[in-house]
């Protein structure tokens, strides 16, 4: 029963994308292109669909606003986790529990008072616009998650190393961030998919098309091309292999933080 449930979830992720692949390699003119592999591979759709989509530049974009946020959102979120799991705070319990309402705040909640803020500092139709945003929205997350690795680990080391007269600092950099790797690791795979992805704060908050992300001119080309089914296929393989290519780089790592984030 459990070997039929996997083979069930494993074909639900790759038959969709099967398909796709197959619709992107058919002649531009095929409106139905269905499940068959085309007998003449179109692979010249991959570079129409670069070049009429201006990819180029949205996966530039997406890659900035990415590489801008992941850092930036490890560093906070480990600091964070580390002070809420360890340090002694009368007030732990309320800010832990104000952060986790972040988890339950949408989007589309606050685009509108974001989008007069950072007017009127001037960030408007910038990549800070995206990216400070982001990693606001991806703090309670990467808080709770942290946090809980922390809380995991056994007090032994912590005491042990208070013993030796190491600082807050020392404990963290020298003792706990070594056993962190598979949970910093998924966390950062995370961010990255979650900001290469972003949609709705690219499209309002960055005017000019060539600075949003690739799947919000990924939208644009959509409805510049909603009948060329092949052209459209092979614009969502481009944007979405990036993410592939680095899940299977880190597999390892993120199966190893998932499975240890379930176990705790």
């Amino acid at each position: 029963m459990t070997r039929l449930s996997l083979l069930a979830a494993t074909a639900s992720v790759l038959v969709p994308f099967y398909a796709i692949l197959a619709a992107s390699l058919q002649p531009q003119d095929n409106l139905s292109p269905g499940l068959a592999w085309p007998s003449d591979p179109q692979w010249h759709n991959y570079v129409d669909a670069w070049s009429t989509g201006g990819f180029a530049d949205l996966m530039r974009s997406s890659l900035i606003i990415a590489l801008g946020v992941v850092p930036l959102a490890l560093v906070l979120a480990t600091l964070a986790g580390y002070g809420l799991a360890m340090m002694r705070l009368a007030v732990r319990g309320p800010i832990f529990a104000l952060l986790m309402l972040g988890l339950a705040l949408p989007y589309e909640s606050i685009v509108i008072p974001l989008y007069y803020d950072l007017k009127s500092i001037g960030l408007l139709n910038t990549y800070w616009a995206v990216i400070l945003p982001l990693i606001g929205a991806f703090m309670p997350f990467g808080v709770f998650w942290m946090r809980s690795h922390f809380e995991s680990l056994p007090p032994e080391l912590t005491e042990a190393a208070e013993m030796d007269g190491a600082t807050s600092r020392q404990i963290l950099r020298q003792v706990l961030l070594p056993t962190a790797r598979p949970a910093l690791t998924t966390l950062g795979l995370l961010y990255f998919m979650w900001a290469w992805n972003q949609f709705l704060l690219a499209l309002i908050l960055i005017q000019d098309p060539a600075m949003r992300t690739a799947p919000s001119g990924l939208g644009k080309f959509i409805q510049a091309y909603g009948r060329n089914i092949p052209l459209l296929s092979a614009g969502t393989i481009i944007v979405i292999v990036p993410v592939v290519i680095l899940y299977l780089f880190f597999q390892r790592h993120f199966v190893k933080g998932i499975l240890s984030g379930a176990i705790k």
